[in-house]
């Protein structure tokens, strides 16, 4: 199976409660230039099982088991944000991030939320990874 092609979305679309939306290609765009920090708001499970990208900042949005809210969200997004750049906040399908991005935002950060997430969608037989997403769009990740 290819990767789809890059998407064809403008670089950024608005959003009423935080920064915008951006491609995984913008983002990765952004944190290579230097503008951005790469926040990864899911949790550590998920990154543990599913696959991580390098470098990112971990900083769960909410905690498994239970999907409880992370207590350090705030102090950890305002310390990766100190610096003043653009952060931009990836989580398994772009959901969390946007709950994630707006809390930044109200923080006083620049939080931009990263469409597709890092596995998208799920197809017709709810497999996740085969319909966008950070992963299949080939940008750097890892797993463990």
């Amino acid at each position: 199976m290819t990767a789809p092609a890059p998407t064809a979305l403008a670089a950024i679309q608005p959003a009423a409660t935080y920064a915008g939306d951006i491609s995984p290609e913008q983002a990765w765009a952004w944190v290579q230039s230097g503008e951005a920090e790469l926040v990864d708001v899911r949790t550590d499970a998920e990154r543990a099982w599913v696959g991580f990208v390098p470098g990112a900042h971990a900083l769960a949005w909410k905690q498994w088991p239970g999907m409880a809210m992370n207590p350090d969200f705030d102090a950890g997004v305002q310390a990766v944000g100190a610096g003043g750049k653009k952060l931009v906040l990836l989580c398994r399908s772009g959901v969390r991030s946007i709950a994630a991005a707006q809390r930044a935002t109200e923080l006083g950060l620049q939080a931009y939320n990263i469409l597709e997430g890092f596995e998208g969608d799920p197809d017709a037989q709810a497999h996740r990874g085969v319909s966008g997403g950070w992963r299949l769009r080939g940008l750097p990740w890892q797993q463990n």
